[in-house]
């Protein structure tokens, strides 16, 4: 592994609280990388209204178009944590750029549905690999001591998804779908130079020998568990075939590998982590926030279209109070972890987000607009705090040799437990519009005015109302899940984290 040349200092250096100017540019080109992979998704979330349309496809099949994704996302990231050791994160982060953009050129070619989700598949392939990269290589130029503050500026994609990608995908869709890809183009050509130059040259040391069986029970297990599990929707139940049967081998696929894992010395993925209490508490803490906060970030921007009727560059408007509120707490955030530990600061995010969302369980078609902003700023406000924070918490007290697996570990967990809370609240939102034909109707006439002719007087109302309902009940089950997440983050660490392995290795690792 290699990591900046100034970051070779002293230790005494290296222990200060100053980021330097290397650390700084490593996390530009960094930054920028995982903006456009995040961007990607943000702006597809708005698209898929429009999706609909464009391809006569019903919500539970477009919404495939981010779920094939996040499939492939899945099953690319186990590979990540050894090839970064094996072959160097520069030429893996190169590569993994490569993909992405090869990906958006195909999407923007996308003649059906099935092509576009195909193509997704490819970028995911290459978005799955630059989260985790780009964790590894800002964690090894900062060092455990200031990884709170570099962590949050790898955050900041975080921030500008939810404001600029809405904006811009409805900005965009104004002129024509294939432009919410296409525009990845030059954003990725120039993210490619700038890493060449940026990045330290890679000098890989001989790693340990690839775990092939990890991989073959791993990747596919993973990948055919989330498939089952994003199935859910299109079936409308749990007892599909095509739920149960991919469900049940991944499982099985994933259970052989923790067996596997936990005999092996330097399997696929580190299982011997969960050894760290602090690392085993972020994970859990992760997992449910994951699953209730990204799950639920499929709801709003279908409801401000589907229900209030607004354009999807409102729509990304009003989204973007949300972004703003991550921006004002998250270097708060990420400077308050590296001084009293990330137990506090999570513990008051996932407060303020349980409020924010109590909001959202009392939606109507007739919400102020005003106050969905104020909402969704106060939730910003919380997610600034409990986001990267406990992406900290896990990484904090990972020596240098297992900051990679570590990483890889964290991006599983959110990816799966974020795929798994998209098909829960997905699922539920269908199931409750399912038997309300008005609501049906009344979402259907905001794409094609003709149905709303064709309905008797009050109808259109009492439909949009049950819609509304619809939405509200489904967020309660997020803000449950939020409360449930307290309860891992109680044993996050409330103090400042202290030196270890990693500060006393780090200069003779620097020197690589």
């Amino acid at each position: 592994m290699t990591t900046p040349p100034d970051s070779s200092a002293r230790p005494a250096d290296r222990a200060s609280d100053k980021l330097d100017a290397a650390v700084f540019r490593v996390a530009g080109v960094v930054t920028l990388g995982a903006i456009m992979s995040i961007l990607d998704v943000t702006v597809v979330t708005v698209a898929l209204p429009t999706f609909q349309h464009v391809f006569h496809a019903n919500y539970a099949t477009v919404a495939w178009s981010m779920t094939g994704y996040t499939l492939a996302l899945a099953a690319v990231i186990p590979l990540t944590g050894w090839a970064a050791d094996r072959f160097g994160t520069k030429r893996l982060y190169l590569l993994a750029l490569t993909l992405f953009v090869i990906g958006s050129l195909l999407c923007a070619t996308a003649w059906n549905i099935e092509t576009l989700i195909a193509f997704r598949v490819l970028q995911g392939l290459g978005g799955g690999m630059l989260m985790p990269l780009g964790m590894t290589i800002m964690t090894h130029a900062a060092g455990p001591q200031r990884v709170g503050r570099v962590m949050a500026i790898l955050g900041v994609p975080m921030l500008l998804g939810p404001i600029l990608g809405p904006i811009l995908g409805g900005w965009l869709i104004g002129f024509s779908w294939h432009w919410i890809f296409l525009i990845n183009l030059p954003v990725g050509v120039v993210g490619w130079v700038l890493a060449y130059i940026v990045l330290p040259k890679d000098s890989p040391e001989p790693s340990e020998s690839f775990d092939f069986l990890g991989m073959l029970l791993a990747s596919p297990g993973l990948a055919l568990f989330l498939f089952g599990v994003s199935s859910i929707p299109q079936e409308r139940t749990v007892e599909s075939a095509r739920v149960l049967v991919p469900a049940a081998i991944g499982v099985v696929l994933l259970a052989v590998f923790v067996f596997h894992a936990l005999r092996t010395e330097h399997p696929l993925i580190d299982l011997h982590l969960f050894k760290n209490r602090q690392m085993t508490f972020a994970v859990l803490t992760a997992t449910f926030f994951a699953i209730a906060f990204f799950g639920s970030g499929l709801l709003l921007p279908s409801y401000l279209q589907q229900v209030q009727g607004h354009s999807t560059v409102m729509t990304g408007l009003l989204m973007a109070p949300q972004g703003i509120g991550a921006m004002v707490t998250m270097p708060i955030g990420g400077k308050l972890v590296d001084r009293i530990g990330p137990g506090k600061v999570v513990l008051t995010g996932l407060v303020v987000i349980a409020v924010s969302l109590v909001f959202f369980t009392r939606l109507t078609p007739d919400t102020s607009t005003v106050w969905l902003m104020v909402a969704l700023f106060v939730m910003g406000l919380g997610m600034g705090f409990t986001m990267m924070p406990t992406m900290t918490a896990a990484i904090q007290t990972l020596t240098h040799a297992q900051v990679a697996r570590g990483s890889t570990l964290m991006n599983i967990v959110n990816q799966a437990a974020g795929s798994v809370g998209t098909a829960t609240m997905s699922v539920l939102l269908t199931n409750m519009l399912q038997d309300k034909p008005l609501a049906q109707a009344a979402v259907g006439s905001q794409f094609d005015p003709s149905i709303a002719q064709k309905m008797p007087p009050g109808a259109l109302d009492t439909g949009f109302a049950q819609a509304a309902t619809a939405y509200s009940h489904t967020y309660v089950v997020a803000a449950v899940l939020v409360v449930v997440t307290l309860i891992p983050a109680i044993f996050l660490p409330r103090s400042k984290p202290e030196a270890h392995e990693q500060d006393v290795d780090a200069p003779a690792l620097m020197g690589h």
